[in-house]
């Protein structure tokens, strides 16, 4: 490779960063030809204008850590998206199925995709979800007590977690609102994280839906690590290079198509 312009440089970055989620400046050292403390001042320079943020010894596109903001601001936000990865997750529940559903705004997307197949039973923590759900007579809902989350419009705390001990479901839908590769799966909310992992213990197979926007961020409370989920369901900006490491982890991963039209 020529030696190229620092403005070539910034230009390579990020690029990478959008193909990749993530670059590492050993990595861009040496596809660069230059040295690691070049390398640093490039990221530098790009953190300060709001381009890219450091982490240790690498970078990524976005501040990782998100602070926690009411449902009703999240509702705004890859609301195709969301509504994409609800359709595909409704199509997961079976005929008398039994489930548990977790609280955020891709939950909401999933109870309004749910047409239920004989007749189903929803355990959940989120009052907007039975909200939606009660208009189906075909559907049993159990609405988890406890301490009411202003920001969440749903339910934490001992209540809701002692009510998961008799109860075993099929399947649990997630929302989360982070996914580290290293670190795992996050939350803004120390007592949903805790909550969220005794709904894990409640069901058979997790199952994560999570915008492309969630990987490479965290959240302040760790939920589980990586592994101990089976299933993601994202959309088809999820970098390549993450999808290919999920997969390869074992983790089931169905990725919806946001440009294709839904019929």
């Amino acid at each position: 490779m020529k030696t190229l312009s620092v403005k070539e440089r910034h230009n390579y970055i990020l690029e990478a960063l959008r193909q990749q989620g993530s670059v590492s400046v050993v990595d861009l050292a040496n596809q660069l030809k230059v040295s690691s403390v070049t390398i640093r001042k490039d990221l530098t320079l790009l953190e300060e204008k709001k381009m890219l943020y450091r982490t240790h010894g690498s970078a990524i596109l976005i501040n990782p850590y998100i602070n926690d903001r009411h449902v009703s601001e999240k509702e705004k936000f890859y609301t195709e998206e969301k509504r994409l990865i609800g359709i595909s997750a409704a199509q997961l529940i079976t005929p008398d199925d039994s489930i548990l559903i977790a609280s955020g705004t891709t939950m909401h997307a999933l109870a309004r995709q749910i047409q239920a197949q004989g007749h189903l039973t929803v355990i959940t923590a989120a009052i907007n979800v039975t909200n939606i759900l009660a208009r189906n007579p075909n559907i049993d809902i159990i609405q988890l007590g406890g301490f009411v989350r202003n920001s969440a419009l749903s339910v934490v705390g001992n209540y809701a977690e002692n009510m998961l001990e008799y109860f075993s479901c099929s399947k649990l839908f997630m929302g989360v609102d982070g996914i580290d590769l290293e670190y795992g799966l996050t939350t803004t909310n120390m007592m949903e994280a805790n909550l969220n992992r005794v709904m894990m213990k409640a069901s058979q197979k997790t199952i994560v839906l999570a915008d492309s926007s969630k990987f490479g961020r965290r959240g302040f409370s760790k939920i589980c690590d990586l592994d101990a989920i089976d299933h993601i369901i994202t959309d088809n900006k999820i970098p390549s290079k993450i999808l290919n490491d999920l997969q390869e982890r074992g983790i089931e991963v169905t990725v919806t198509d946001i440009h294709t039209p839904n019929t």
